[in-house]
C-alpha cells in the first residue's frame, strides 16, 4: 500500500529507534529526564522563546496553552476550519470552560482587521475575548502558510488590544522548510507556540509547547491536570530529537512530492486542485461529477494499493511523508489514471 492518508503514518526508523534505545533517562516529573531536558531547551531556542514543554500530542499542547492563557467563560478566536475547532473534540469548552468564536478565512489566513472586529466590547452581555489562535500551516485550508506581513500585523494589532496569541505550529515545520523563514521568526509575534514531532518528522509521539518561562510553569501544571505528566519520558523524547536533528532538513522533499502529485492528477476527468492551495506536503482533490463521491473514491483507489482520506462529501487529501517515495508518488499518480479514466 501507498499511504497518503496523513504525514502521522509514519514508522520510527532504525537510526531513530537506535537512539530511543539508547536514550539517558529519569522521572521528568520530578523534571529529571536529561533527554526530555535536552528536548525542551534545544526546540526552545529554534523557537527564540525562554522555556519548552514536552507534551504527549499537538492537542494537548494547544489545550493546555488555551487553560494557561484563559479564565472560564472567556472567548477564543480562531479560524473556522482550524484544528482547534474541529479536530479537539470540543476541549476548550470542557477543558477550559471557554468558548470559541470561528471566522473564516482565506486558505486558513484571516486578517487582523477581522480579528479586530471580532472581540467583544466591554459589556456585561459578553464574554471576554483573552486569545486568538493561528494555525501554521493549516491542515484543512491544504497545508498552506500565513504570511509574516499577516502575522506581524496581527501582532500590532492585539497589542494594541490587549489580546494573547498563540501559534498552533504542529507543521510551522512545512512553514519554515518552504519559506526560508526561521521557526524563531514567526514564533516571535506568539505568547505560546505548539510544534509536533509525529507528524512531518517521523517521531512516532510527542510535541512541544514554548513560551516564557512563567507560561510554560502554568502549562506544566495543566499537563498534569490533564494527566500528561510522564515519568521516563527520555525513550520518546530521544525521538524527538532525532526527528529535529535528521528529519526536519528534509521536508522540501515532501512538498517537491506533493506538487508531483497534484500535476498529476489535477486535469484528470472529475477532478480538480487549487494549485496554489499546495504549499506544503498536503493535496486537497475535489471530486466532482455524477459518478463519484469522495468515499467511493477512496475505496476504489484502495483496492488498487492507495490510501487517501475523505474530508467531505467531494473532497479527498493525500499528504506526503518521509515513507513514500517520489517512484510511490508516480506510481500513486497512476493509479489515480487509471481509477479516474475508467469509464
Amino acid at each position: 500500500m501507498i499511504d497518503l492518508r496523513s504525514d502521522t503514518v509514519t514508522k520510527p526508523s532504525p537510526g531513530m529507534r537506535q537512539a530511543m534505545a539508547a536514550a539517558e533517562v529519569g522521572d521528568d516529573v520530578f523534571g529529571e529526564d536529561p533527554t526530555v531536558n535536552l528536548l525542551q531547551e534545544k526546540c526552545a531556542a529554534l523557537l527564540g522563546k525562554e522555556a519548552g514543554l514536552f507534551v504527549a500530542s499537538g492537542t494537548m499542547g494547544n489545550q493546555v496553552s488555551i487553560k494557561a492563557h484563559t479564565r472560564p467563560g472567556d472567548e477564543v478566536v480562531v479560524e473556522s476550519d482550524s484544528h482547534v475547532f474541529n479536530y479537539e473534540a470540543g476541549a476548550p469548552a470542557l477543558l477550559s470552560g471557554v468558548q470559541l468564536f470561528p471566522i473564516p478565512g482565506r486558505r486558513g489566513v484571516f486578517t487582523p482587521e477581522q480579528a479586530e472586529a471580532a472581540i467583544r466590547p466591554e459589556n456585561v452581555h459578553h464574554p471576554k475575548t483573552r486569545l486568538i489562535v493561528v494555525e501554521n500551516t493549516h491542515n484543512r485550508a491544504g497545508g498552506t502558510i500565513w504570511p509574516i506581513d499577516t502575522i506581524r500585523s496581527m501582532r500590532k494589532m492585539a497589542d494594541r488590544r490587549g489580546i494573547l496569541l498563540h501559534l498552533d505550529g504542529a507543521r510551522l515545520w512545512n512553514a519554515s522548510a518552504a519559506t526560508g523563514i526561521p521557526m524563531k521568526e514567526y514564533a516571535v509575534y506568539f505568547d505560546s507556540v505548539t510544534v509536533c514531532f509525529s507528524k512531518g518528522l517521523g517521531a512516532p509521539v510527542g510535541s512541544l509547547v514554548a513560551g516564557s518561562r512563567e507560561f510554560v510553569r502554568t502549562a506544566h501544571r495543566f499537563r498534569k491536570v490533564f494527566g500528561g505528566a510522564m515519568r521516563q519520558a527520555g525513550i520518546l523524547a530521544a525521538a524527538g530529537l532525532y526527528a529535529v536533528e535528521h528529519n526536519a532538513g528534509r521536508l522540501k522533499e515532501d512538498h517537491a512530492k506533493a506538487k508531483d502529485l497534484a500535476e498529476s492528477v489535477r486535469a484528470l476527468p472529475g477532478l480538480g486542485v487549487d494549485m496554489e492551495s499546495v504549499q506544503t506536503n498536503m493535496v486537497f482533490i475535489d471530486v466532482a461529477g455524477p459518478k463519484w463521491t469522495a468515499d467511493s473514491a477512496v475505496e476504489a483507489l484502495k483496492a488498487r494499493g492507495v490510501l487517501v482520506i475523505a474530508t467531505g462529501p467531494g473532497r479527498l487529501r493525500a499528504v506526503t511523508h518521509l515513507d513514500v517515495t517520489r517512484e510511490e508518488i508516480a506510481a500513486a499518480a497512476g493509479v489515480f489514471k487509471e481509477v479516474f479514466n475508467a469509464v
